[in-house]
């Protein structure tokens, strides 16, 4: 049987629906842990769970699931601009190819709930501004060692130039998530794509500079457990371990 928080929450947000009939066991094993154990043991303010649930599930590749955490972040008052933008940095760190199927998935979401498209824009900066809005935004993230960090990196310097234009520029300049929304949902994504282990620990630590700090890590990590795994969790948990120490 399921627990009464578990009950409530399964509920309300609709996720694992499919099982209750076909596997009404792995539905409140499922459920009872994710719904149970994880959000009494670790709470998170609720829109913070979903942004992170959704970073997660992206990560992850786990299509069929993230339509149901967008009509789950939904029903829990999280904002469409909010869920779009975590969509859209996803772009910087999982590529194309594997973001924008997301698009579309969270497009369909809007519209059964009766959502317009498309929605408000985000964007504060114009196309010739990006470069060095996305490196301010890189020294107030990580500090003032990035400061001209756009000009440097000899044959690979594009690709820096590219990083704050792009990453920063386009996406984290964005409006709808703070810069502490945007480091967190960041650390999802590279936690539940797994073998980003050196982009993670720097991104952990990133986190705890702007104010995230460790014991809001873990919480994050053990939210997102139930959806991609304990081996990337336990990864997760040890490269925050490893900011913590680099930091100290």
């Amino acid at each position: 049987m399921l627990t009464e928080s578990a009950k409530q929450y399964a509920e309300k947000s609709a996720m694992f629906g499919d099982l209750r009939a076909t596997d009404p066991e792995l539905y409140e094993i499922l459920c009872n842990f994710a719904f149970g154990e994880v959000l009494s043991e670790r709470p998170l303010e609720d829109r913070t769970r979903h942004l992170a649930v959704l970073a997660a599930l992206i990560g992850s590749q786990a299509r069929e699931l993230f339509s149901e955490e967008v009509t789950a972040a939904l029903a829990y008052g999280v904002k469409p601009a909010e869920i779009r933008e975590v969509i859209y940095q996803s772009f910087a760190y999982l590529g194309a190819g594997r973001a924008l199927p997301f698009v579309g998935l969270a497009n369909a979401c809007f519209i059964r709930a009766g959502i317009a498209l498309p929605l408000e824009g985000g964007a504060t900066v114009n196309y010739p501004d990006r470069t060095k809005a996305g490196e301010d935004k890189q020294v107030e993230i990580f500090g003032g060692g990035m400061r001209g960090f756009a000009s440097r990196g000899g044959k690979t310097g594009h690709v820096n130039a590219w990083l704050s234009a792009n990453c920063f520029g386009d996406y984290y300049t964005r409006k709808y998530l703070s810069d502490k929304d945007r480091e967190m949902v960041t650390f999802c994504y590279l936690l539940s794509q797994g073998g980003c282990e050196p982009q993670l620990t720097s991104h952990a630590a990133a986190n705890l500079k702007i104010g995230n700090d460790e014991q809001f890590l873990i919480s994050v990590v053990s939210n997102c457990l139930p959806y991609v795994g304990y081996p990337r969790s336990l990864n997760a948990l040890a490269c925050v371990e490893n900011a913590v120490k680099s930091l100290s």
